[in-house]
């Protein structure tokens, strides 16, 4: 399996988890469930993840990348998530948004030579993101990180572990 497979695997790999487990949640105090005062709910994941493949597009493909303006203030780096459902835009938006942001970032994946993956990052990618490769290495990582935050909101509200349980 080449790199480009490898981090589509990745990102299939983490989405189809993430997938599962917001399936687990229906009314707006399920989405928006803290396990403690200020922790990450679902709600803030999803949209955290949207905004972060944007983010992530803006990088690689500039002209693919769309205006989540509102999205960055709830959700972006250093957002804290809000346990009032209506602070935040319905989940089936959010959720619209998660899935299309994930289905250009695949596009914009697909597109990059196995030579474009050793180029150095762009202007504006975090001094950790040393290559166009790390990029998307990093999109799979990060939403499995936060994957297991949502897991034990998942726990938490009483479901079964999806995982080994």
């Amino acid at each position: 399996m080449d790199f480009k497979q490898r981090c589509l695997h990745q990102l299939t790999m983490s989405r189809d988890l993430s997938d599962k487990y917001l399936a687990s949640f229906e009314t707006p105090e399920q989405w928006t469930h803290q396990v403690s005062e200020g922790t990450n709910h679902a709600l803030w994941f999803a949209g955290h993840i949207a905004v972060a493949d944007n983010f992530f597009i803006s990088l690689t493909a500039p002209d693919r990348a769309i205006d989540l303006a509102s999205y960055n203030e709830q959700f972006g780096k250093g957002s804290r998530p809000s346990p009032n459902a209506a602070d935040y835009p319905p989940p089936a938006e959010i959720l619209e948004v998660l899935r299309e942001r994930r289905a250009v970032l695949r596009e914009v994946l697909n597109a990059q030579s196995e030579e474009d993956f050793d180029k150095p990052a762009p202007e504006g990618a975090p001094a950790f993101l040393a290559d166009v490769g790390a990029i998307f290495q990093m999109a799979g990582w990060h939403e499995a990180l936060h994957a297991g935050q949502l897991s034990i909101v998942r726990r938490s509200l009483g479901n079964l572990p999806l995982v080994g349980g």
